[in-house]
């Protein structure tokens, strides 16, 4: 191949993969559009402090299901991060035998059952014994969601630390769970947390789960024990009622649910990187 013919191959495969960026970019930006045009209208203070108006009247905002949202995902990352990123850190550094092997399969298994089934699960292990949806039932089964995402990006994002790290530590006397712990989580803490961040994002939009589990709550939530509201579940609600204003509210909530999503991001990135610097 001549100079000619590999410059033309080179030019076309950057043509490509600028296309392939902006496929991957343009859905993004036009279900963020579309959501600033007709969510914004419909924002205000109290669309952040108001509960909802009974069926019927006009006004009223989403403050419990903002709330109960911040509290379902919180429960969800006391039930997966912990369990997800020991059984990660498992894989990656012991699990190189029949059990490993299992756990992995089991977690690729796991992230491919639908979230429905996963709410049915919880349904039938929680809220049908104790006779009551609850934000814990909510929290649960959204924590089992996060546990598959997080056990696997956990384990690839321990694979790319060098191995000569463990090796250099191991050298000078370290023992293995100080080595893991200060040594291969640490340098890759920034990757791992951006797996978690996934995980977040991913339960922060779940409906389906939350309507066998938390139910929804027209009122504040009084305890973790009773049903609470969401954003997901007061989305789906706002959205197949006859309602002009709660179809306005529904696209308010998505625009707010997004906007949390994506600062919670942000925020994370911004922290990690200084760690990244730090470590280097």
């Amino acid at each position: 191949m001549g100079y000619t013919q590999r410059r033309v191959v080179s030019a076309a495969a950057q043509v490509g993969a600028a296309l392939c960026a902006v496929a991957v970019l343009l859905p993004l930006v036009l279900i963020s559009g579309d959501l600033l045009a007709k969510g914004v209208s419909a924002l205000n203070l109290d669309f952040f402090t108001q509960l909802p108006k009974p069926v019927g009247e006009v006004g009223g905002g989403m403050a419990n299901a903002i709330v109960g949202t911040l509290v379902l995902i919180g429960l969800a990352c006391a039930v997966g991060l912990p369990v997800g990123v020991l059984a990660g850190v498992y894989l990656s550094e012991y699990g190189h035998g029949r059990l490993g092997w299992l756990v992995r399969f089991a977690a690729d298994v796991l992230m491919g059952v639908p979230s429905i089934v996963i709410g049915i699960y919880v349904y039938t292990l929680i809220v049908l014994p104790l006779h009551s949806f609850s934000a814990y039932a909510g929290g649960c089964a959204l924590g089992i969601i996060m546990l598959p995402i997080v056990t696997r990006t956990t384990e690839e994002m321990l694979r790319l630390v060098p191995g000569s790290l463990r090796e250099a530590a191991l050298a000078l006397g370290v023992p293995t769970w100080r080595t893991i712990i200060w040594v291969v989580l640490r340098t890759a803490r920034g990757g791992i947390i951006t797996g978690i961040m996934l995980a977040v994002a991913r339960v922060a939009g779940e409906t389906a789960p939350l309507l066998f589990t938390a139910f929804g709550n027209q009122f504040w939530h009084h305890g973790l024990s009773g049903p609470i509201s969401s954003l997901p579940v007061q989305l789906y609600a706002y959205a197949i009622s006859p309602f002009d204003d709660w179809h306005r509210q529904a696209w308010a909530g998505a625009l707010v649910l997004m906007g949390l999503i994506f600062l919670t991001s942000l925020s994370v990135r911004l922290l990690t990187r200084g760690g990244f610097r730090s470590t280097l």
